[in-house]
């Protein structure tokens, strides 16, 4: 299997507990998927991608091919067993389409507005509100 590599942004809860979650699979099946916290700048810098690009969505590496958005999540599904059948039922034409639209426009931006929520509210030397 083609080593992945999968950047995510550790800070944001939502992301953290997904991530986590594929992590603990991949490491039960000792699959050679790697997952690169954004907040470290030796790993945007081996992506070669800025923290607030890097932070608007999920990005995914499988050999010479970059993926982010939906389509990182599909390659990322695609190498774990137990998510397979999500993969392939999310690359069917109309589905892909509305979750690329759901992700797009909706998921992604709120999520990314929470990032940035948070990183104002860290930077004013408040602590963090806890996301739910």
């Amino acid at each position: 299997m083609t080593q992945v590599s999968v950047l995510y942004n550790a800070d944001c809860p939502v992301c953290r507990r997904e991530i986590d979650h594929y992590a603990r699979i991949s490491k039960a099946h000792s699959l050679p998927v790697r997952f690169d916290n954004l907040n470290d700048p030796d790993v945007l810098r081996e992506w070669r991608i800025d923290k607030e690009q890097a932070a608007k969505r999920l990005h995914l590496r499988k050999g010479d091919q970059v993926f982010n958005g939906v389509p990182a999540f599909i390659a990322l599904w695609d190498s774990l067993p137990r998510y397979r059948w999500l993969g392939k039922l999310v690359k069917l034409p109309g589905i892909h389409r509305l979750a690329v639209w759901t992700y797009d426009l909706i998921l992604a931006p709120l999520l990314y507005w929470r990032h940035q929520k948070r990183v104002a509210t860290s930077a004013c030397g408040h602590s963090p509100q806890r996301d739910p």
